[in-house]
């Protein structure tokens, strides 16, 4: 038998025999052999090596330099176009027009050039897939090869738990979205009562990183025409708490990119007078609402003129943390004030004295200044909540269950007074804590800020005719 198919362990085991007059020791020798073939670390380590290789290879700045260049031509090609358009208008053989004219063949050229960066790099990158499928190819034969080895069947084990753990997961999602939910009114908008929520759809790390883990993002719920596809982003840039400006994206894309952005200033100063003070905001007709700084009244920033009107809320209402949104673990900071869309409006959400810490939901009338409308009571009191949102006129509330689960548990039907505390509809979370959560009403989608990340989750309903 060949040296790599055998090894022999040798064990000595002292014995003592006891006699009357003396004592004599001997020694116990074992030898066990190995018959099967030796396991090839070698295959293992070069596995290992070509993983790490493949992850150094693919990374997440290479898969978004070709969005860059694209996003980056398209920005060339409407400024060419919009040079263009006036050259043609001032064209009268003067020497402005050859400028103008040099100026296009430059961009020109500048394009020429962002289009053949573009081919190398879409040519890099499909020899890269070729290669990164070949060698994956080949990491799959050596592990299936390797598993011969696996005379315990942990692996055959290990998958057959994970295929179960795959069919419960689904069965559980189809369980969810097909069971009758608790009969709740879903105002007049057609949608149906919230069964399910589903995602993230999509989600990134904000530009600011971790650092900043307090803000909020979403589309401005009754955009005027042309910024139907603009997303805005307010991170607390100050203490996690405060904010004095607002981030406009022009797309999905580019704020997930986090390129081209325009900032828009309350004032120079954060914090200060009229500013923002925390994560809770809506956009709503190019306006901006809040908790204005140091104060317990609502805050209006017209994103054109950027002036400011306020409107006070009663006295005794909360603020600067004293009825927060938070669990056991901790309270999130400066949410005394939560704001929300629908299909109707502007909803500020907030708790007083008088009303013993209890959710307060009012309409804000979307005027200058602002003004409040009706309001309603609820017996949900505030500290014991995560997050609020709006859909159709039914407050929804959210508490913390662990780090992976957010529930919605309760509802507030503004329409029939109702209240219901047996929702159980789980969102499933990018980190620890959802520090806002505003549901959009153009989408039907939850936009979600969670400990610096942006995400969307999806909403399902169930049919219902009203």
């Amino acid at each position: 038998m060949s040296q790599s198919n055998l090894f022999t362990l040798m064990v000595v085991i002292p014995l003592i025999f006891s006699q009357s007059h003396s004592a004599k020791e001997k020694d116990c020798v074992c030898e066990l052999q190995n018959s099967g073939p030796a396991f090839p670390v070698n295959k293992l380590n070069n596995v290992e090596f070509t993983a790490t290789q493949c992850t150094w290879n693919i990374t997440s700045e290479k898969m978004t330099e070709v969005d860059r260049l694209v996003l980056g031509l398209q920005h060339r090609i409407r400024q060419l176009l919009d040079n263009v358009s006036m050259l043609e208008k001032e064209d009268n053989g003067n020497l402005y027009a050859a400028v103008s004219l040099r100026i296009i063949e430059l961009e020109l050229a500048e394009i020429q050039d962002l289009l053949d960066k573009l081919n190398r790099t879409t040519n890099s990158y499909q020899q890269l897939s070729v290669q990164a499928a070949a060698e994956l190819q080949d990491m799959e034969n050596t592990m299936t090869e390797l598993e011969k080895f696996d005379h315990m069947q942990v692996m055959v084990k290990q998958r057959e738990n994970q295929r179960i753990k795959r069919d419960l997961e689904h069965c559980k999602a189809e369980l969810n979205s097909t069971s009758p939910a608790p009969t709740l009114s879903p105002g007049h908008c057609g949608l149906g009562s919230m069964v399910n929520v589903s995602g993230p759809k999509t989600y990134s790390l904000t530009v600011y990183g971790t650092s900043y883990s307090f803000g909020a993002w979403g589309r401005d719920a009754n955009p005027a025409p042309g910024d139907e596809n603009k997303y805005w982003l307010v991170v607390l840039s100050s203490s996690n708490a405060f904010g004095n400006f607002i981030r406009q994206y022009s797309s999905l894309s580019t704020i997930i990119l986090g390129i081209g952005p325009t900032d828009t200033y309350i004032s120079s100063s954060n914090p200060t007078t009229n500013t923002i003070q925390g994560p809770n905001m809506v956009m709503y007709s190019n306006a901006l609402y809040y908790n204005c700084y140091n104060t317990y009244s609502v805050c209006r920033f017209n994103m054109t003129t950027r002036s400011v009107s306020t409107v006070a809320l009663p006295s005794d209402t909360g603020y600067n943390n004293k009825f927060p949104f938070g669990h056991l673990a901790t309270s999130y900071s400066y949410t005394d004030m939560d704001f929300a869309t629908d299909e109707s409006g502007v909803y500020v959400i907030y708790a007083t004295t008088s009303n013993y810490g209890n959710v307060i939901i009012s309409k804000v009338e979307t005027s200058n200044p602002p003004v409040f409308n009706q309001t309603w009571f609820t017996s949900l009191h505030k500290k014991t909540v995560t997050n609020t949102f709006m859909v159709c006129g039914v407050l929804y509330a959210t508490r913390y269950v662990d780090k992976e689960i957010e529930e919605i548990f309760y509802t507030y039907d503004t329409k029939t007074n109702e209240e219901r505390y047996d929702l159980r509809i789980h969102i499933k979370k990018l980190q620890t804590n959802i520090k806002y959560i505003n549901y959009d009403p153009r989408d039907n989608l939850l936009y979600v800020f969670s400990d610096a990340y942006i995400a969307t989750y999806e909403i399902s309903f169930s049919k219902f005719t009203d």
